[in-house]
């Protein structure tokens, strides 16, 4: 499968590399690899207010915390893929991973803003090499038959740190500070450097995504209609949900204790939504994304007028958490249907966009909250999400004749109810 979207790094198509003894230990490992990761990187939206007065700086420049790491993982995503071809992929997974600890490290010790940073630099870099590569490992440590279910697993990795990453961090951060929060997850991320080092195998390079086939997939109406899609739905999240803790302060006035309550029950329906729109996309993505956008609109654009009690924005931070538990796999679904048989090209193009618009929709919320308030970011947010459904909706993208590849997430797929 990989003659159309990998290259041998020798030219040509080498021997299959033999099964990693230790399967699914590797696959667990190489999985929480990636939940360490995502949750460091959202970790500072339940803390961006004792950030921002710890430092004196505000919530819109605390919110850089959010943005440094997207814009580097889009920027290195590609590059490091192809720079570290000839480079064993155990060594380079745990040499990120080790570049993670150090990074909360710092964050945690850092005596000015401009240090914590500094380790946000490091956390880009982290989650651009280590996904790019890791997302593609599955069918490396286990069975042909067993790939389809650890590369869930894997995946499974982004919807748990989304959800459980911003209560976990502050529920640590109202306890024991901002800091402590950091800390305690580089040490996390130690003990997951040791899992990588025990259990996964040693990975020699076999294959190299090439920066043309990336081309070739962008030349696509698919690839791009997935594009767009995934630039707005994560726009209208992270430029709403980076700056909630801020709105549930100001509006709905409540601090400290219950709104780490709020963000654990989010985190819980998130897990909820995750696992009911993982089980519908493979049969209908046009919906799971079209009504997992929509819900979010519908809970961004409520929050300003029901949120203003703790009734009301509870429930509707259930129906939000709910609704982006289904949008990593969602994505992630489309830009592997639309590209069946680059999957390593895919996930590369997956975290590139993904990442990138984190960081768009947290700079553009954090503008939008020092010139207005919450409430203006949160309708803001629901209209962009809006902009998504409307798209879901009216746009029909097909694959281009002779391509030879399976029906595209793309494509028109009936309704849930027929």
């Amino acid at each position: 499968m990989q003659e159309t979207t990998t290259a041998s790094l020798n030219g040509k198509l080498p021997a299959p590399p033999p099964r990693a003894p230790a399967g699914w230990p590797a696959v667990v490992a190489v999985m929480l690899g990636i939940f360490v990761i995502v949750t460091t990187e959202i970790l500072p939206i339940g803390l961006l207010t004792s950030i921002g007065t710890d430092f004196t700086v505000s919530d819109g420049m605390a919110g850089l915390t959010m943005t440094m790491p997207g814009i580097l993982a889009a920027v290195v995503a590609l590059p490091v893929t192809v720079a570290t071809a000839r480079v064993d992929r155990r060594l380079m997974l745990c040499a990120f991973i080790l570049l993670l600890a150090l990074a909360n490290f710092l964050a945690a010790a850092a005596p000015d803003y401009w240090l914590v940073l500094v380790s946000r630099v490091m956390v880009g870099v982290t989650i651009g090499g280590f996904w790019s590569i890791g997302a593609g490992l599955a069918e490396r440590l286990v069975p042909p038959a067993s790939v389809g279910r650890a590369t869930a697993v894997v995946f499974s990795a982004v919807p748990l740190g989304s959800v459980l990453g911003v209560p976990l961090g502050t529920l640590i951060g109202d306890l024991a500070g901002w800091r402590t929060a950091f800390a305690v997850m580089g040490a996390m991320t130690i003990v997951v450097l040791v899992l990588l080092v025990l259990y996964v195998p040693p990975l020699p390079p076999v294959h190299v995504t090439r920066p043309a086939v990336l081309r070739g997939m962008l030349r696509r109406t698919d690839t791009r209609f997935a594009l767009l899609l995934t630039f707005l739905v994560v726009l209208a999240h992270f430029g709403t949900y980076t700056y909630v803790t801020p709105f549930l302060e100001r509006v709905t006035g409540v601090g400290g204790g219950p709104i780490t309550v709020f963000l654990l029950v989010y985190g819980a329906a998130g897990i909820l939504g995750n696992f009911l729109g993982g089980a519908r996309v493979a049969r209908y993505p046009r919906t799971v994304f079209g009504l997992a956008a929509g819900l979010i609109g519908a809970a961004t654009l409520l929050l300003p007028s029901l949120g203003r009690g703790e009734t009301g924005a509870v429930l509707l931070l259930v129906v939000w958490g709910m609704a982006y538990g289904a949008v990593p796999v969602a994505s992630q679904t489309w830009f592997a249907r639309a590209a069946p048989h680059a999957p390593e090209a895919a996930a590369v193009l997956f975290t590139a966009s993904f990442q990138a618009t984190i960081s768009a929709g947290a700079l553009a919320g954090g503008v939008v909250l020092d010139r207005t308030s919450p409430s203006t970011v949160m309708v803001l947010g629901g209209c962009v999400a809006v902009l998504m459904v409307m798209a879901v909706v009216t746009v029909r993208v097909r694959h281009e004749p002779g391509d030879g590849h399976e029906p595209s997430a793309a494509d028109p797929v009936p309704s849930a109810g027929r």
